[in-house]
């Protein structure tokens, strides 16, 4: 088998696992946006979806790309811009990544266990320090808004967070969470009439 179908395919592998990652998770997901400077995003009317996107590098879409696209279009429409195929102003962008993380959190020991019992009540050793090693998945998902003209990225948002086995049995409920989070923090908010979420 080449190399090259297989790199494209892990890759659309761990884009798609990687998009599982955020909402649904334990802790609150970090949540960063950035606007180019100087660029008032009100200017935009219309919006599509840049091929390939980030998470359809094999080939073909991903459902974890259309659920984004779906996701990140009522987002769009919401706050009053139009998807236009043929005349984009902006072009929509998606990527994911999943990491598997180590933390390791000190714990001092008052007492002794195990091994060191035997010392327990006749005299003290040096002071123990235990350290408990947990590993957890974090997930990405970045959401790029491209101005189409001008080829030149005008708004990023980013969200991570740990994964957990609901974000993963609910991926679209977990992708909209992400996607949701990021416009949260868009500079125009969504029309008055939008559904409230």
């Amino acid at each position: 088998m080449n190399a090259r179908p297989r790199r494209r395919t892990w890759l659309a592998a761990a884009a798609a696992t990687a998009a599982l990652a955020l909402a649904g998770c334990a802790t609150v997901p970090e949540v960063r946006t950035t606007v180019e400077p100087g660029v008032d995003l009100a200017q935009y009317r219309t919006f599509a979806f840049y091929s390939p996107l980030g998470t359809d590098r094999a080939g073909y879409q991903t459902i974890v790309s259309q659920h984004l696209k779906a996701a990140a279009r009522r987002e769009l429409e919401a706050r009053g811009l139009r998807y236009d195929e043929a005349a984009p102003q902006l072009l929509v962008n998606f990527n994911a990544a999943l990491t598997e993380r180590v933390r390791v959190t000190p714990a001092p020991t008052l007492g002794y266990y195990g091994y060191y019992s035997y010392r327990w009540g006749l005299y003290g050793g040096w002071p123990l320090v235990q350290q408990e090693v947990t590993t957890y998945r974090e997930g990405t998902v970045n959401v790029d808004l491209v101005d189409a003209a001008r080829k030149q990225l005008v708004w990023e948002g980013v969200v991570v967070g740990t994964v957990t086995q609901k974000a993963i049995d609910d991926l679209q409920g977990s992708l909209d969470e992400a996607v949701r989070l990021a416009f949260k923090r868009f500079p125009i908010a969504p029309a008055a009439s939008a559904p409230a979420r």
